[in-house]
C-alpha cells in the first residue's frame, strides 16, 4: 500500500453558499510537494435511493440539473438532515421526490463522484414494499416520476437525458441483487 502524502498545509480559497474550495499543500513520500485543489467535502452525507415499484420496476425521476442546464432522468437523492439516521433520510427523500414511502431498505454501498478532487460521498440504498406517502419537499418545481424497467439499461444508457454515473452504478447494483435473488427462489423451488 503506497505511503499517503503528508498534509503540509490546507487552505479555503474560494467560498460559496454551497461549496468550498481548498487547496492542500502536499510532500509525497519521495519528497515531491504539490498542491492540490479540490471541492471541501459537505458536513452531511447524502443518500441516493433506488425505488423497486416491484422487482422489475424502478422509479426515476426528471428534474432541472443546473451543473448542465438541462433536465436529466436519474435517482431520488439528497442530502441527510443533520443526525438523521440513513434510512429515514432515504423515506423522506423518497417521499418528498417520488410520493412514496417504503417498507424495507438496504445499504447498497457508498460511491463516490470525482476522488480526484471531490471528498463527497452518496449513500446508495435500495428501496422495497413501496407505499403512497407523498411528502412536500424543497424543490423548486414538481418532479416527474418515470417508471422503468430494471432490466432495459441499454434505453438508459443510450438516453441524452440520462448521464449520472452514480444513478448508472447504483441500477447496475440493484438489477444484480434482483437476479441473484430470483436465480436463489428458482434454485429453491427445483429442490422442492
Amino acid at each position: 500500500m503506497p505511503v499517503k502524502p503528508k498534509i503540509l498545509k490546507r487552505e479555503v480559497v474560494a467560498q460559496s453558499r454551497f461549496f468550498g474550495v481548498e487547496q492542500l499543500h502536499l510532500r509525497f513520500s519521495n519528497g515531491v510537494e504539490r498542491v492540490y485543489e479540490r471541492l471541501r467535502s459537505p458536513r452531511i452525507p447524502a443518500v441516493m435511493v433506488v425505488a423497486l415499484k416491484d422487482e422489475d420496476t424502478v422509479l426515476l425521476i426528471r428534474e432541472y440539473s443546473g451543473g448542465l442546464d438541462n433536465y436529466q432522468l436519474t435517482l431520488p437523492k439528497g442530502a441527510l438532515e443533520l443526525g438523521e439516521p440513513l434510512f429515514d433520510g432515504a423515506c423522506r427523500e423518497l417521499r418528498e421526490e417520488v410520493g412514496f414511502g417504503a417498507r424495507r431498505f438496504k445499504e447498497l454501498k457508498r460511491l463516490s463522484l470525482s476522488p480526484g478532487y471531490m471528498g463527497h460521498m452518496i449513500y446508495v440504498v435500495l428501496a422495497e414494499d413501496l407505499y403512497p406517502a407523498p411528502l412536500d419537499g424543497d424543490e423548486p418545481e414538481p418532479l416527474e416520476v418515470v417508471e422503468h424497467p430494471l432490466e432495459d439499461m441499454d434505453r438508459l444508457i443510450r438516453a441524452a437525458d440520462f448521464t449520472e454515473a452514480r444513478a448508472l452504478a447504483a441500477l447496475y447494483m440493484v438489477r444484480d441483487l434482483i437476479r441473484e435473488r430470483r436465480a436463489k427462489r428458482e434454485s429453491e423451488e427445483q429442490a422442492l
